[in-house]
C-alpha cells in the first residue's frame, strides 16, 4: 500500500477483518484508520456494516477483537452481582484479574432501556488500566453508576473453584451484592 492512499469500502472491510481475525491483540479505531488511511469515523461506520453482517466484533475498552464465541479450553462461566462506588471499580476487576479470571462484560438494568450490556474483557492488571485510563480520558461514565453501583459481571476461569474464590473475594471486599 502506498502511503497517503486510501483503501476503499469493500477492499478496506475485508482487510478489517482478517487485521481483527489475525491479531493477538484488540486493534483501535486509529489503528485501524491509520492502516488504512482513512478516518476513525469511516472505521467505525464499517465496523457498524461488519457487525450488520453478524461479524463477531466486539467492541472493548482497548479496541475491536474478533470474538470467537467459545472460551478456551473448558472454562466456566458465572454471573456475579456487585455493588461498589466508582472509584472501586478499579480495585474490584483487579480482584478478579488476580485470581486468573476473564471479566468479560458488565451489565445494569436499566429503567428505561431494560437490560443494558457492556464488553470489558480483561484478565490481567493492564488491561484493567487501560480500562480504567480510557473511562477517565474520555469523562465516560462506569454504567454501574447508572444504578447506584448495581451491576452484573459475566466471569469466566479455568475451574469453578476459581469462580467460587471470586465470589468469596468479592464479598471480603464489600463488593457483592447480598439478599
Amino acid at each position: 500500500m502506498t502511503p497517503g492512499k486510501k483503501i476503499l469500502g469493500e477492499e478496506r472491510r475485508t482487510l478489517i477483518l482478517e487485521w481483527l481475525q489475525t491479531s493477538k491483540e484488540p486493534l483501535t479505531g486509529s489503528e485501524l484508520a491509520s492502516r488504512s488511511n482513512v478516518s476513525r469515523q469511516v472505521i467505525v461506520n464499517d465496523i457498524t456494516l461488519l457487525k450488520a453482517r453478524n461479524e463477531p466484533i466486539i467492541a472493548t475498552s482497548q479496541g475491536y477483537c474478533y470474538f470467537a464465541p467459545s472460551l478456551p479450553e473448558q472454562w466456566f462461566e458465572r454471573s456475579v452481582a456487585c455493588n461498589h462506588k466508582p472509584e472501586e471499580t478499579e480495585e474490584e476487576l483487579n480482584l478478579l484479574v488476580d485470581l486468573g479470571l476473564l471479566v468479560k462484560d458488565v451489565k445494569i438494568e436499566h429503567p428505561v432501556y431494560g437490560d443494558l450490556t457492556a464488553s470489558i474483557m480483561v484478565s490481567n492488571r493492564k488491561e484493567v488500566a487501560q480500562f480504567v485510563k480510557r473511562i477517565h480520558e474520555t469523562n465516560a461514565t462506569y454504567l454501574s453508576q447508572l444504578t447506584n453501583g448495581v451491576h452484573l459481571h459475566t466471569i469466566a476461569a479455568k475451574n469453578k473453584q476459581t469462580l467460587d474464590e471470586a465470589e468469596a473475594a468479592l464479598q471480603e471486599a464489600g463488593f457483592l451484592l447480598v439478599e
